[in-house]
C-alpha cells in the first residue's frame, strides 16, 4: 500500500518535471522555430485545439514564421490566440496566412523571458509541494486506519521529503541552465 503511494507520487513528480522541461525548451533564444508555437491552443468549434492541428507552421527565414491556416475563417482566432499567449509576439495577417516576426533578443526581452521561466519554475515547485502534502495526508490516514505503524509513518515522511527535495533541485538545475542560455549574447 505504502510502496504504491511512493511509486504514484514519484511518477507524478516526474511528469511535472517533464512538462516544465518542455515549457523551458519552447522558449527559444531569438531564432524562429515552429516549436515556439507548440503551447498555443485555439478555440475551434467549442473546444481548445493545438495550433499545429489546424494550420501548417513554416520557418520563412531566421526571424519569421509563416502560419498557413487550413480554414481561412479561423485566421482571426489564431491571431488572437498568439496575441494572448505570453510569448510577446505580434502576428500580422497577410491574406490567408499569418506572418509572425520573431523579435531579436534585447536585454529587456531576455529579462522578460527569464521572468517567464522563473514563474513556470515556481508553479512547478508548487505542484511538487502539493503532491508532497497529498502524500503526507494519505500517510496520516494510513496511520489512523492502522495500516502502518508510527515508525513506518516517520520513514515514509522522510522518503517523500527526499523525493520532493530531489525534484525541486532538478527544477533549479533546469532553471539555471536556461537563464545562462538566455543571457548569452
Amino acid at each position: 500500500m505504502i510502496n504504491q503511494l511512493y511509486i504514484t507520487i514519484n511518477q507524478k513528480m516526474k511528469v511535472y518535471i517533464k512538462n516544465f522541461q518542455i515549457q523551458v525548451n519552447n522558449i527559444r533564444t531569438g531564432r524562429a522555430s515552429p516549436e515556439l508555437l507548440n503551447n498555443i491552443y485555439v478555440e475551434y468549434f467549442g473546444s481548445k485545439v493545438p495550433l499545429r492541428q489546424i494550420s501548417n507552421i513554416v520557418v520563412e527565414d531566421y526571424h519569421t514564421l509563416k502560419i498557413n491556416i487550413f480554414d481561412s475563417a479561423n485566421t482571426s482566432l489564431v491571431n488572437k490566440a498568439i496575441l494572448n499567449s505570453n510569448l510577446d509576439l505580434n502576428p500580422v495577417i497577410h491574406g490567408k496566412d499569418i506572418i509572425v516576426p520573431i523579435p531579436g533578443l534585447t536585454e529587456e526581452r531576455r529579462k522578460n523571458l527569464i521572468k517567464i521561466v522563473r514563474s513556470d519554475a515556481e508553479n512547478t515547485r508548487i505542484y511538487i509541494r502539493n503532491l508532497r502534502r497529498d502524500a503526507n495526508e494519505k500517510i496520516k490516514a494510513y496511520l489512523k486506519n492502522k495500516i502502518i505503524g508510527e515508525d513506518q509513518e516517520y520513514s515514509s515522511y522522510n522518503k517523500i521529503q527526499k523525493m520532493t527535495d530531489m525534484y525541486i533541485k532538478e527544477i533549479e538545475n533546469i532553471l539555471i541552465l536556461k537563464e545562462k542560455e538566455l543571457m548569452q549574447f
